[in-house]
């Protein structure tokens, strides 16, 4: 029994109303919580990013699902390794187990229901010689709204990518889906059906928050969400394009504070029990198969610069 979900993503951020109209402009609907703001996707009764106040950008802790018995499985598996569990912090309270990763990071698991993975609406596409939407057009509205269906993954940047894929895997109990050499890796859950990935980790100097992915329902709502975020004066961070791991077409946008936030959809999915291999890519293969010229800042892990 291990984790089945990736709940939220917790941020330390200097304002957070500058924060909150980020994500809000993004799509995400914001509600105060005490101490924090907690930002929700669109038709979803849970928070997926939280923004807590500190002196700079930073990322404060990441919120895992799990069943009542994983919950108690990990949490021995750790208590067994040697991991010490803490208190939940007052700034950001909850229940569960709280502990540190090897790069120090807060990390949480508690009980949560699994979350469904689709609406049930299915994406009519014309394919050459193969018509399944007649009579009808099939471009978007000028005016249509744009709002993530859930957080998709996070990635972080790590100085030691094996130290932390052995933690996760052995002791909160994710499992590895690909990687490539030694540049980055890809973890999806342990329990259930998942997403390619819901944590990965980039090689870097430092440990740092490199991105939070956010699943849109169509092609359409991930062009017109990064052009629309630009017109509002955000930075383009990279896209359009297509990832080589993971297969997700990708849109990124720069925060306020040179993080990411990424528009995603059509990542890999990988049922409970398929007899996935894990690949070990070429560095070619870490990016992307197609799409701008990758930005030379894109892997610059800002927290280290700052």
């Amino acid at each position: 029994m291990t984790v089945r979900s990736l709940q939220h993503v917790a941020l330390a951020v200097p304002d957070a109303a500058i924060g909150r109209k980020f994500y809000t402009d993004f799509g995400l609907d914001a509600r105060e919580d005490g101490k924090s703001v907690a930002m929700r996707c669109f038709g979803r009764d849970q928070d997926q990013v939280v923004l807590v106040e500190g002196p700079k950008k930073r990322l404060h802790h990441v919120c895992f699902g799990a069943s009542p018995a994983g919950l108690a499985a990990a949490k021995a598996r750790l208590e067994n390794g040697g991991v010490r569990l803490l208190d939940a912090p007052n700034e950001a309270p909850g229940d569960g187990i709280w502990f540190r990763d090897p790069d120090g990071a807060l990390v949480n698991i508690r009980v949560a229901e699994a979350a469904p993975w689709h609406d049930g609406k299915e994406l009519v596409i014309n394919y050459p010689n193969r018509f399944r939407r007649v009579a009808t057009p099939g471009h978007p509205s000028r005016d249509m709204q744009v709002r993530p269906r859930r957080l998709s993954h996070v990635l972080r940047f790590t100085p030691d990518i094996d130290r932390q894929i052995d933690f996760y895997e052995r002791l909160v109990g994710l499992k590895l889906s690909d990687r490539a050499q030694s540049i980055v890796a890809f973890m999806r859950s342990g329990e259930g059906d998942s997403d390619h990935h819901i944590m990965a980790f980039a090689l870097s100097d430092r440990p740092g928050f490199h991105h939070a992915s956010f699943e849109v329902g169509n092609i359409d709502e991930l062009g017109v969400g990064g052009a629309r975020m630009i017109d509002k004066g955000y930075r383009d961070g990279w896209g359009f394009g297509r990832h080589v791991i993971g297969s997700n077409f990708f849109h990124y946008i720069r925060d306020p504070w040179n993080s990411l936030a990424e528009y995603s959809c059509d990542i890999d999915h990988i049922p409970h029990g398929a007899d996935w291999k894990a690949t070990n890519y070429q560095p070619q293969d870490s990016l992307y198969v197609w799409g701008p010229k990758v930005p030379d800042d894109f892997i610059v892990n800002f927290e280290v610069a700052d």
